[in-house]
């Protein structure tokens, strides 16, 4: 679709920490920066990959203003809205909305909310009253909702409703997703070249805090249908983009980015740092890209 709103690479920021375990703005806005000067599209505030889960509701809501606020109309702006109440879901977007963002993404109820179709339409259906084009989220492992082609075409009947990134990793559903004609976005980065062949609409991609250039490179050459150049490109991106997906992702992508140059501290408790051994085997995947992205 020509007029989708968020085509490209999406960039899923980690969310940078000190070594209090505050939110660090300044180095925030030295990523936003760094990553705006390689032309990123757009970018997924307080997303999975930043941690939304673990930032109370007022860390998300500032991170939200103030990245709004550095990117200041040079990229996209997608924050990630979720909560377990519908009202502040609600909240949360209309917050968005109120810093500039120009869409939100949103996590079907979890935590032993509805898995019935018209329960996932309904609760869509009031956040996108608050006004954002929103983004619903395909990721069944996490919350026990699965999206499927006949609950996509619900849910893209309702106003402001533009997508869903699929987060599944199974580019077998992925692709029926896709072949229903409406927008998909993919979110497993070790499908990404797949999903772009495939068709998908655009990408939101946590992997790329590291790899920006390289990622970047193959989202072009994939847009001009150059799937030998893809390939070689991919072909580096490959085997870290593979490891991360394998698990620990979150902290993986925060040890990765600190090893090419955009570091964001350690992730937040609960989380840990990663094992130095596991570090090493990063390092390893990461190849050329360490310099590539230096």
């Amino acid at each position: 679709m020509t007029d989708f709103p968020f085509p490209g690479l999406n960039l899923a920021i980690a969310t940078p920490f000190g070594a209090d375990g505050s939110i660090d703005f300044a180095r925030l806005e030295e990523n936003i920066e760094r990553y705006l000067s390689v032309d990123v599209d757009g970018f997924v505030l307080s997303s999975g990959t930043g941690m939304h889960v673990y930032l109370t509701r007022e860390e998300s809501e500032e991170l939200v203003r103030q990245g709004s606020r550095i990117i200041n109309g040079r990229a996209k702006v997608i924050a990630q809205t979720s909560a377990l109440l519908t009202a502040e879901v609600v909240e949360r977007t209309k917050h968005a909305a109120d810093c500039g963002a120009d869409g939100v993404m949103v996590l079907p109820p979890f935590f032993e909310g509805p898995t019935d179709d018209q329960g996932i339409v309904d609760f869509y259906a009031e956040v996108a009253g608050a006004g954002l084009p929103v983004i619903g989220y395909n990721v069944p492992h996490a919350v026990g909702v699965t999206v499927t082609p006949a609950l996509l075409r619900e849910l893209c009947e309702i106003p402001n409703f533009c997508a869903v990134k699929d987060s599944s990793g199974d580019l077998g559903k992925q692709a029926s997703l896709i072949r229903t004609g409406l927008p998909v976005m993919n979110g497993a980065d070790h499908l990404v070249p797949f999903a772009l062949f495939a068709g998908c609409s655009g990408l939101i991609w946590g992997g790329a805090n590291f790899a920006p250039r390289a990622s970047l490179a193959l989202v072009k050459a994939a847009a001009a249908r150059d799937w030998i150049r893809a390939r070689e490109i991919w072909s580096l991106l490959e085997p870290a983009m593979s490891l991360i997906w394998e698990g620990d992702y979150v902290q993986s992508v925060y040890a990765a980015a600190q090893l090419t140059g955009y570091g964001t501290g350690a992730p937040r408790k609960p989380l840990r740092a990663l094992p130095q051994d596991r570090i090493e085997a990063l390092r390893v995947a990461l190849g050329g890209l360490i310099e590539l992205e230096a």
